[in-house]
């Protein structure tokens, strides 16, 4: 995808899409995707593979015994979300790896999980909304891997104030990270409504009557998942009444944990 100009004067490279993703994205748009393809692809990757076992066995999701395989994990957690988070393993590894990188990362796979659990109650695609959380902060990693400690003193001084963060952006490269962001997910072919997500998610609630109503929807859960993670920290988010009491830290922590299959055999 050729960038726009005020992409290019800043000369910031987008790191390629890996080809394991570029043939996943294939895969999975079939009717019917065959999970031991999907598993036999994985695999063949065993960086990929082995840094997603990895995450499977993270505390994150809290399982009782250990996934040795990628077919495992499918089975557990079924293939969507297998593939949303091979997507998230590959996206980390497209950048190198720093404490303010690793903290991005941090924050964008909670988004992610928690967009995912969350959308079927907005008849929302899970994957297409996980990977929208996943990516929102990837216009950030760009803009991060170009100017490291510029940038990261952006993030260090204004990363909890988006608004602040988007104008001391345009001033110092002259484009916001959501440029980059939207960008990213073109070149890498993700989804028309993850890309809208990330060009759109920084315009202020009011301006989106204008957009389609998936996009809308995507947006505000977005918005509304920000908002609960806006503290790092979810128990010291309660203790200080940052998070609504209908949706106590337990019940985040345990919508992280569990799988979607899971959640969609629950009762609404």
């Amino acid at each position: 995808m050729p960038l726009p100009d005020e992409l290019r004067r800043l000369d910031a490279d987008l790191p390629a899409c890996p080809a394991t993703l570029l043939r996943l994205l294939t895969l999975l748009e079939r009717d019917e995707v065959p999970g031991g393809e999907i598993a036999a692809l994985i695999e063949t990757d065993l960086a990929l593979a082995g840094a997603l076992l990895r995450t499977v066995n993270s505390a994150m999701f809290g399982l009782l015994r250990r996934v040795e395989t990628v077919g495992e994990a499918l089975r557990y957690l079924g293939l969507r979300e297998v593939a949303a988070l091979t997507f998230e393993t590959a996206l980390r590894a497209a950048f190198a790896p720093s404490p303010a990188m690793q903290a991005l990362w941090q924050q964008a796979s909670r988004c992610g999980l928690l967009m995912g659990r969350s959308a079927a109650a907005l008849e929302l695609d899970a994957f297409h909304a996980h990977t929208a959380g996943l990516f929102s902060r990837s216009g950030q990693a760009v803009l991060l891997a170009h100017a490291p400690q510029r940038y990261g003193a952006l993030l260090a001084g204004l990363g909890h104030d988006r608004d602040a963060l988007l104008a001391a952006e345009a001033q110092a490269f002259g484009v916001d990270h959501a440029a980059y962001g939207s960008a990213l997910c073109a070149a890498w072919g993700l989804a028309g409504g993850v890309v809208r997500f990330l060009r759109e998610r920084v315009r202020p609630a009011p301006q989106w009557q204008g957009l389609d109503r998936h996009t809308r929807r995507l947006l505000a859960l977005g918005a509304a998942v920000d908002s609960l993670l806006a503290e790092a920290d979810l128990d010291l988010a309660a203790r200080q009444g940052g998070v609504d009491p209908a949706c106590p830290p337990e019940a985040l922590r345990q919508a992280l944990q569990r799988p979607w299959s899971v959640l969609q055999d629950q009762p609404a």
